[in-house]
């Protein structure tokens, strides 16, 4: 990559040209982003995954933007087109807006107006009249009358197509009127009038007009889906009169007598061949901003969800609750395996509350119960006062149930439990999910998952990029246990993929648990880069040496022995006295690879080993009062979860189907600019009720004063 391009990066980033180089060599010779920002902070300058992750982003469209160029190249040159002036002007291009709007003159078109006069013989026509050095331009016409042209009027129509063309192929003129209409357009919205009664859930935009810049990205994004659906017509808008006037004034001389026919022909090339053209552009540039936005929502909302507190290794109940279909109730051992599974019908139609508390109060004596889950879907509310009746004095957990029926009929899903049907399938990841909401949501498609706004609608290919990172970087932040991981789960460890995650549970069962990290070594398809990126977020529990079960990398082992060494004392005595570790003097242990950042690291990883940096998951409850949207009245002051986080605002769920929705500008007494500022994900919030609008299902909330 050259010095410019690192420049380019590094300017957008605001990163020092040594760490994105550095980075980039890296990314190239195969090290991954969580790999990168924890064990290589020397090289990066301490730059986290966020910051990497751009990098390699920026550094994949420079690559992009090369290979184009090398096409546009060989496209011109082929029409025998490229000079050296225009060779170095498009290798000195660095923005890919403008390498079209150059390369737009030599591109391949469909037959156009433009193309059919040339080929009648047009072309020198057009360019007197662009020069404007004709006296009598109908005599100069009449010269171009042949079998292809049948009379003035088609000569003089014919060259103005041709100016048209040319006029819309200007750069200058291009990159004006996209700037204009970046900065002063509007975008605007009409109903449908056909749809109207239809459109109801978009009457706000029916006769709808605002700044482009002022645009927010999930207004946006609420005008393109109801224009996809039909709904809406959207445009974008601005001063098209002044814009052809500047046009004219750098191409007509207004005493010539070509000036009228010069002048129709730029009004030509600007509403049917530019404006298009451009708003198109500018709309797909806004498309991008605001998916960009509505992705990062959606990455936070998974980051917080993914790495919410986990129940831990307790034998669980979990239920999913049904009215007429019953409950469907599975038992799971500590390490969440599957051992029993029943249905009770503890709800209407068959109301047996009596023979179901018998059920449960036998299951989990018999099994030694900890801890309870229950689905948060139909029933739920029913099925937890159920549960509490039994007065059984175990913790009981409502538990987000999106995206457990899309895990339940997945290949994963049957590969787990080929026996078992959907219900029992879904019932048990809503207990895992209690258990270690990490190792089962990496199971489920994040869109399913029921968090971030506009998923549906923004680029699916960029989200699932996005989401797929996140998911990589939650699973690597956490450590995963060798021992106990599922192959889906080893899948998004930094180095590992399906085939030696698959590899690594074959050798599990053929060799029993691993006892060290170097035992790794020995699985096939795992070799030394893979075992490079993958050691440091793998975890040995109960391993002989303890650095095992720590974010320490197998490379820093050295260190810690040193360490030890040095203070008179064992491994095992170091991680049992923290003030030793923290007295010591870490400049000492500098070398060309391991500077203070990375010792600093190992420092804090051996002070907390086998420490779950999620913490311990909270019980809660809804108020008892409330069931249905029908139980609820203004002025309600209730608890509720933080379920979802937009930019407009939170969803909180109290307790009935409809999550309410709490607007940003009624988060706080004071002004925020983001909803997350003050909330996250499972936050524990109390909420009262401002609006019900129970034909819509709709619920407003407010957390002012409370």
């Amino acid at each position: 990559m050259s010095p410019k391009q690192i420049s380019i990066i590094s300017n957008l980033l605001g990163i020092q040209d040594s760490s994105i180089r550095n980075t980039i060599a890296m990314l190239k010779e195969g090290a991954t982003v969580p790999f990168i920002s924890r064990y290589r902070k020397e090289k990066t300058g301490s730059l986290d995954e966020v910051q990497i992750a751009n990098i390699q982003k920026e550094y994949k469209k420079q690559i992009d933007l090369e290979s184009r160029k090398e096409t546009v190249l060989a496209a011109i040159k082929e029409q025998g087109a490229l000079t050296d002036k225009l060779k170095r002007r498009i290798l000195e291009i660095f923005d890919p807006i403008e390498l079209e709007d150059l390369y737009l003159p030599y591109k391949r078109k469909k037959k156009t107006k433009a193309g059919v006069a040339r080929e009648s013989g047009l072309e020198p026509l057009a360019e007197a009249i662009k020069q404007q050095r004709v006296q009598n331009i109908n005599a100069e016409a009449k010269k171009y009358i042949n079998s292809k042209v049948k009379n003035i009027t088609k000569a003089l129509e014919g060259a103005q197509h041709i100016i048209a063309e040319w006029i819309s192929e200007d750069d200058k003129i291009r990159d004006k009127t996209r700037i204009t209409l970046r900065k002063n357009g509007t975008i605007a919205s009409k109903v449908v009038k056909k749809k109207k009664d239809e459109a109801a859930k978009y009457r706000d935009y029916f006769e709808f007009e605002e700044a482009l810049v002022k645009c927010p990205s999930h207004r946006f994004l609420a005008l393109m889906r109801g224009q996809s659906e039909g709904f809406l017509r959207v445009g974008l808008n601005m001063d098209h009169d002044r814009m052809v006037e500047s046009i004219e004034r750098k191409y007509v001389s207004f005493n010539a007598p070509c000036a009228k026919l010069l002048s129709e022909a730029i009004q030509d090339g600007y509403k049917r061949l530019i404006l298009p053209s451009i708003e198109n552009q500018v709309s797909n540039e806004y498309k991008e901003k605001a998916d960009k936005i509505a992705i990062e929502v959606f990455v936070k909302n998974l980051r917080q969800l993914l790495l919410s507190a986990p129940l831990g290794q307790k034998a669980t109940l979990a239920l999913d609750p049904g009215f007429r279909s019953g409950c469907k109730v599975v038992i799971l051992d500590k390490n969440g395996n599957l051992i029993y599974n029943t249905n009770i019908y503890p709800h209407p139609p068959q109301n047996e509350a009596e023979k179901a508390g018998k059920v449960i109060t036998d299951l989990c004596r018999k099994y030694n119960i900890k801890a309870i889950a229950i689905g948060n879907g139909t029933a739920g509310r029913e099925s937890e006062s159920f549960i509490k009746t039994l007065n059984l004095g175990i913790e009981t957990y409502m538990v987000n149930e999106d995206g457990a029926s899309i895990y339940s009929a997945s290949d994963i899903a049957r590969e787990e439990f080929p026996d078992k049907d959907v219900t029992v399938r879904g019932s048990v990841s809503i207990g895992r999910r209690l258990m270690d909401p990490l190792a089962e949501l990496v199971k489920i498609d994040a869109k399913s998952i029921g968090v971030g706004q506009y998923q549906h609608d923004v680029n699916q290919t960029l989200l699932k990029e996005s989401l797929d990172h996140t998911v990589i970087s939650c699973v690597n932040s956490i450590g995963i246990n060798i021992n106990t991981a599922s192959k889906h789960l080893l899948t998004y460890v930094s180095g590992l993929g399906p085939v030696t995650a698959e590899n690594i549970i074959q050798y599990r069962k053929e060799n029993g648990n691993f006892t060290s990290r170097a035992q790794i070594k020995k699985v096939p398809r795992v070799g030394a880069k893979a075992f490079e990126q993958a050691a440091g977020f793998l975890r040995v529990r109960d391993a002989k040496n303890p650095l095992e079960n720590t974010g320490v990398h197998p490379e820093a082992y050295p260190i810690v022995k040193q360490m030890a060494k040095d203070t008179k004392s064992t491994i095992e005595q170091l991680i049992e006295n923290p003030a030793t570790l923290r007295s010591l003097d870490l400049s000492k242990y500098i070398t060309h690879d391991f500077g203070l950042p990375t010792l600093r690291d190992i420092i804090k990883e051996v002070e907390k080993p086998g420490i779950d940096p999620r913490g311990a998951v909270a019980s809660f409850s809804f108020d008892g009062r409330i069931r249905t949207i029908d139980d609820i009245r203004i002025g309600m002051i209730l608890p509720g979860i933080v379920n979802n986080i937009t930019n407009f605002g939170a969803f909180v769920d109290i307790g009935v189907k409809q999550g309410g929705l709490v607007h940003i500008s009624q988060i706080a007494d004071k002004f925020i600019s983001n909803p997350t500022d003050v909330l996250s994900l499972n936050q524990q919030v109390t909420v009262k009720v401002l609006e019900i609008d129970v034909h819509r299902g709709r619920i407003n909330l407010t957390m002012k004063g409370l």
